[in-house]
Parts: structure tokens; C-alpha cells; sequence
């Protein structure tokens, strides 16, 4: 029997991967922007309409308030995950004892599903906070649901950021410190002047990574609100998921999903660009 060539090998992963890779990714994909033009329910016959779901979008109330609350939860989400992710690495990166093990606990979070998370601290706000006389559920009012959202995913993503942002630290070599403190370079300073220009690359990873995940979160949602209360939590996912899978529009929320996919590579490339900028001028 003839040996395979290490190429061929490669190519024999490799092209199993890339069918499965199109079967389950990229021809949905396709079929989801023809929809996207179409009338379809997601059941039964359907007709072409041309353009006419995505000037629908732009007139649609609730697709509007949707897409405002992603992006405010998005946003602080990411700031949140990001700067206590970062102090914690600075944390688990000093010298002090058992890191190796806070960094195994600290990472728990992530392992767990996005759901069960999401039910766990959904009997926390609602039963445990109100039986210790910490107020009524966070849940039940529409200037606070959002807040619990935010503390639940920020919980679970700042596993992986801590991660990140301890390899890291783990790469600025000892003797930029030390050449540092010859100059007074301490503390903030130090942080400030010398570390965080070194990690800015993983600053970069982590911003992007946070944004997408945020601006796609459901999980959270379908487990705390399900987009309530009087749909002031709903994101633009867990809108495309209840009106379109559930609620007979799957034309319409088709095209509200190529136009976010769109939304989020555009805000990706920029997040790169504008860092990418910041470390060539450092």
C-alpha cells in the first residue's frame, strides 16, 4: 500500500472539515440571505419582495429599540469584562501563592453553558436577594433587568479576558521592568508607561472578542427576561430568534441578520484598525 505524502495527509483533514464547514456555516448562510428576500414564514409557500424587508427595517420600532439596547449593553459590558479582567491578571500575575489554582477557579465560569448560568442567577435575583431584604428582583423593572444582564454575562466572559491578558503580561520581558525602576518607573506609572503599551495586541483580541460576543448575547436573555420586561431587554439576536423561528416572520428577521452580520464585521474592522493604529504609533 502506497504511503500518503504529509501533504496529502493534510489535505485528507482538511477537506473533511471545510464540507462539514460549509454543510452546517456557510450554506445556511446563503440560504438565509435568499430568504432575506422573500416573504417566507418559515413554513409553507412564499414570494420574492425584493428590498422591501430591509427598508422595512429601518421603520420598524422595535428592531430600532433592539438594536439601541444591544449596543448600550454591549458597550458596558465590554468595559466592565475588560477592566476587571485586566486587574485580575495583574493580580494572578504577581507573586503570590496558589495563582495556578485561582487562575483554574477563576476560569469555572466559562466552562459553564450560557444557560445554566442564566437560571442559576435568575433564582439568585429574583428569590435569594429579595429574601435577605436587598429590594424586589432586578428583573421585574425595566431600569435594572439590563443591569442584571450585564453582571451575569460580564461574569461569565472576564474568565477568558483574564486568560488573554495573563499571556499577556507573561511575554513583557523582566528587564523592561527593571530598566524601569532604574528611571522611578513604579506602580501606575510602570502600568501605564511600560506594561500596557506591550499588551496592547492583547488588548486588541480581547475588545474585539467582547464586543462580537456581547452584541450576539442570548443566552443571558433567553434564561433572565426572555426580552422583558415590556421588551426593554430585548437584543437583536433574541429578536431575530422570537419573530423569526417562533413568530412567522423569517423573511423579515433574515434580512435584520445580514444586516447585523454586516453590523458587527464593520464594528470588528474598526475596533483592529483603531488599535492597530495605537500600536504603531507606540
Amino acid at each position: 500500500m502506497k504511503k500518503l505524502s504529509r501533504n496529502q495527509t493534510f489535505m485528507l483533514i482538511t477537506i473533511p472539515v471545510l464540507v462539514l464547514f460549509f454543510v452546517f456555516n456557510t450554506l445556511p448562510l446563503i440560504k438565509g440571505f435568499m430568504y432575506s428576500f422573500t416573504n417566507f414564514k418559515g413554513f409553507g409557500s412564499y414570494d420574492m419582495v425584493g428590498i422591501r424587508n430591509y427598508t422595512d427595517l429601518f421603520t420598524d420600532a422595535r428592531v430600532g429599540k433592539s438594536y439601541l439596547f444591544t449596543f448600550k449593553f454591549a458597550v458596558l459590558a465590554t468595559i466592565v469584562t475588560n477592566v476587571i479582567g485586566l486587574l485580575l491578571a495583574l493580580g494572578l500575575n504577581g507573586k503570590i501563592r496558589a495563582k495556578s489554582a485561582l487562575r483554574g477557579i477563576y476560569f469555572v465560569p466559562r466552562i459553564l453553558g450560557g444557560l445554566v448560568v442564566g437560571y442559576i442567577f435568575g433564582y439568585i435575583f429574583t428569590y435569594i436577594l429579595p429574601a435577605l431584604g436587598l429590594g424586589s428582583s432586578m428583573l421585574s423593572s425595566t431600569k435594572t433587568a439590563w443591569i442584571a444582564i450585564v453582571i451575569v454575562a460580564a461574569w461569565q466572559a472576564i474568565a477568558q479576558t483574564t486568560l488573554i491578558y495573563i499571556s499577556g503580561l507573561q511575554t513583557v520581558p523582566a528587564d523592561v521592568y527593571e530598566a524601569g525602576a532604574i528611571d522611578g518607573a513604579t506602580g501606575w506609572i510602570q502600568f501605564k508607561e511600560l506594561t500596557f503599551p506591550l499588551i496592547i495586541p492583547f488588548f486588541s483580541i480581547n475588545l474585539v472578542l467582547s464586543m462580537k460576543d456581547f452584541l450576539m448575547v442570548f443566552d443571558q436573555i433567553m434564561a433572565l427576561t426572555k426580552g422583558g420586561p415590556a421588551q426593554s431587554t430585548e437584543s437583536i439576536s433574541y429578536l431575530i430568534y422570537q419573530n423569526g423561528i417562533t413568530g412567522g416572520q423569517f423573511g423579515f428577521q433574515s434580512a435584520n441578520a445580514v444586516i447585523f452580520f454586516i453590523v458587527i464585521v464593520a464594528i470588528s474592522v474598526f475596533q483592529l484598525n483603531f488599535t492597530s493604529k495605537k500600536e504603531e504609533q507606540l
